[in-house]
């Protein structure tokens, strides 16, 4: 045997173990910064709580006003904004590495521009805030179905060009639709309420409202962890996969549909909130590296924490409360900017 063998077999397990105490010591890292910004978040808004009155209040010994506060209103929207942010940048984290491009994000097959014209249709219909919901959440899926139905009857191209060219049509028509449905809404009452839906709000958001929407997020962060090996694989590229006995369509199937099913689930919540599933994964990469078993919870985390510090902001910022999704893109287009200067190191 080749002398060189014993060092190569002897390392893996210490390089394994170091990596393993590393993710670990990020991961408690973040879970920590996480924790200590929510409860900040619950303390800040027009009727400021203090440390006290907010542990108080979650032991169950605080009064009648700061239970209010606390229980039915600053909680459910913490919980909310946690549940959006990490659930769109595991969806623009699985995106990028299916696709192999840095520049893709949970709107790349249309799933935000469909979900945005079920909400709009429903709205335009005066049906009630459930219904829309609902209807979001059905044009993302239907938008992403068509999308890959398109796809499989297309011959002599290649699959993943497909996907995206064909997203970036879906993705325009649904918007071109949703322009045409703007105009004919009425100006005094369904146009504001359309307007500022698209533009992403979590200002009336309840427990009521996360409850539908949590269960399906972990429907599809599930199997994402799950096939986070043959992710790594496909993100060399369907030889190398197929080399290895991976049904490569098969798992970007499974990927797409998952990832799909977690953006679709929060934009229904919270609207159209961009650059958060195109710029999150980027700083996750940077920090994490590119293996996804690492990059997938490093991503949730910074995204929630992205989230909420945002959300935080559009509330405490100005009198009238700013829609998330100017403040992402005020903060993440700069950032992205930054970040394309950089080049793709980071990326592989």
């Amino acid at each position: 045997m080749d002398g060189r063998a014993t060092p190569e077999v002897g390392n893996p397990p210490r390089d394994r173990a170091a990596r393993i105490l590393t993710g670990a010591t990020l991961t408690g890292v973040l879970i920590a910064l996480v924790c200590a910004t929510a409860f900040g978040a619950i303390m800040i808004g027009p009727y400021a709580l203090s440390p006290g009155e907010v542990l108080a209040t979650l032991a169950g010994r605080g009064d009648t006003q700061s239970t209010i506060v606390v229980w039915r209103i600053r909680l459910p929207r913490v919980a909310a904004a946690l549940m959006v942010g990490a659930a769109l940048a595991a969806a623009g984290a699985s995106y990028q590495a299916l696709f192999r491009n840095p520049l893709v994000s949970p709107d790349i097959l249309g799933v935000s521009a469909g979900a945005g014209l079920g909400a709009v249709a429903g709205i335009f219909l005066s049906l009630p805030v459930a219904a829309i919901q609902g209807s979001a959440f059905v044009g993302g899926m239907v938008a992403v179905g068509i999308v890959m139905l398109v796809a499989s009857a297309v011959r002599g191209t290649d699959r993943t060009l497909s996907l995206v060219l064909i997203g970036v049509v879906i993705g325009a028509l649904a918007g071109a639709v949703t322009s045409l449905l703007k105009v004919m809404a009425d100006p005094y009452d369904q146009l504001p309420a359309i307007t500022f839906w698209l533009l992403g709000s979590l200002a009336a958001t309840t427990s009521d409202d996360i409850m539908p929407a949590l269960p399906l997020v972990l429907l599809g962060l599930v199997p994402l962890w799950l096939l986070r090996w043959r992710i790594n694989v496909l993100s060399l590229g369907d030889e190398e996969a197929r080399s290895l006995g991976i049904d490569a369509g098969r798992t970007r199937f499974l990927v797409i549909t998952a990832a799909t099913l977690v953006t679709a689930s929060v934009t229904a919540l919270a609207g159209v909130v961009g650059w958060v599933g195109l710029v999150i994964p980027h700083i996750a990469r940077m920090i994490a590296g590119p293996g996804f078993g690492r990059l997938l919870p490093t991503s949730v985390l910074i995204g929630a924490l992205y989230l909420l510090v945002v959300d935080t902001a559009a509330r405490s910022l100005a009198a009238a409360e700013i829609p998330l999704g100017i403040l992402t893109a005020v903060i993440g287009a700069p950032f992205f900017v930054w970040l394309l200067a950089r080049g793709r190191r980071g990326w592989s």
